[in-house]
């Protein structure tokens, strides 16, 4: 069987895609998952405390830039921000082409508690999306 390999974008590779990409390495350990950003920045402290809930370890991922991949063969491409999908670039083979809208947790100045709750919630909602995607396409 074919290793499928997936690329998870968002626009900072900070929250939302590092998430995903944990979770599918979590769900798929033999699939070859990746994360990038339209304009990466680093891991969000935040995103590896909430993924930590969920005994998920993505502290040793780091934020990559889309750039690293735009000559790389995927079996999937997926969004997840609006923002990363208009500005997805084409990339090279038959890859698929999947976008989840999911809200940027990290959007503005709260309370510690009221950020771990977005944190919570984007997380939670990623997981959903993976599971969906991994009854849909097989792991």
């Amino acid at each position: 069987m074919k290793k499928k390999k997936v690329l998870i974008l968002c626009t900072g590779n900070s929250c939302r895609s590092q998430m995903a990409e944990g979770f599918l390495k979590y769900y798929c350990p033999h699939w070859q998952v990746e994360s990038a950003g339209i304009n990466p920045t680093r891991v969000n402290p935040l995103a590896i405390e909430v993924m930590a809930e969920k005994d998920i370890d993505i502290s040793g991922q780091s934020s990559k830039s889309v750039g690293e991949f735009v000559e790389v063969e995927f079996d999937y491409i997926i969004t997840v921000c609006d923002h990363a999908k208009e500005a997805c670039p084409v990339f090279p083979g038959k890859g698929k082409y999947k976008h989840w809208s999911i809200e940027d947790p990290d959007r503005g100045i709260y309370s510690q508690d009221r950020r771990k709750i977005d944190f919570r919630t984007a997380r939670d909602n990623i997981e959903e999306h993976i599971k969906k995607f991994v009854r849909e396409e097989g792991c």
